[in-house]
Order: C-alpha cells, then structure tokens, then sequence
C-alpha cells in the first residue's frame, strides 16, 4: 500500500463521518463539505491504486 492509498482511504472516511454529522445536525454545507471530502479521498485512493498497478505492471 502507498501513501496515495492510505491518505485517500483517510479522507474518505473522514468526509463520510463530517457527511453524516451534517445529515444529523441538518447542517448542509457540513454535509456537502463531507461529500466533497469523501469524493476527494476516493479519488486519491484510485490515483494510488493505479499507481500499485503499474508499480506491479513493471
């Protein structure tokens, strides 16, 4: 595992626990600031599992 991955999966988790506090709350832009969160650490997750690959490719 990189750190591509393992900061990703961090922020993911992250925005989906500020993405619920703000359902519960019934605060939106907390909600949508954990969305995007979330969304941002899927994508950082992805760019380092493509990187695993292509480290494995080689």
């Amino acid at each position: 595992m990189n750190k591509d991955q393992i900061k990703g999966r961090v922020e993911e988790v992250k925005g989906k626990v500020k993405e619920a506090a703000g359902v519960i709350l019934d605060d939106e832009a907390m909600e949508v600031e954990g969305a995007i969160q979330k969304n941002v650490g899927k994508v950082q997750a992805g760019f380092g599992d493509l990187k695993e690959e292509i480290k494995k490719g080689s």
